[in-house]
């Protein structure tokens, strides 16, 4: 079957249009360590965000607002790990391949 019905092809037509400019906005909000100078721990922070905006989009389940928070917690957890590990050089070995 190709789909169950039209209700659930136009929830994730609006859910992943919602998700895609939030998650735009997040992302130019964080700042240029998102998405440039990927070491492990971006990379992995990177799959999650991935993983987080597929289960919101795919998942009935999962509202729309959840997954904003996921992707906003994800972010900030992101952004306070590169503060810690820019300050104190054994957080930064930590972090850092």
């Amino acid at each position: 079957m190709w789909f169950d019905t039209w209700a659930d092809l136009a929830r994730i037509l609006l859910t992943g249009v919602a998700a895609y400019v939030v998650l735009v906005a997040m992302v130019r909000l964080s700042g240029k360590r998102a998405l440039s100078q990927l070491n492990a721990f971006d990379f992995v922070v990177s799959v999650a965000i991935g993983s987080v905006l597929a289960t919101t989009l795919l998942n009935a389940d999962v509202a729309l607002a959840e997954g904003v928070i996921a992707l906003g917690l994800l972010l900030g957890l992101q952004y306070l790990v590169a503060s810690i590990s820019t300050r104190w050089p054994r957080a930064r070995d930590g972090v850092t391949s």
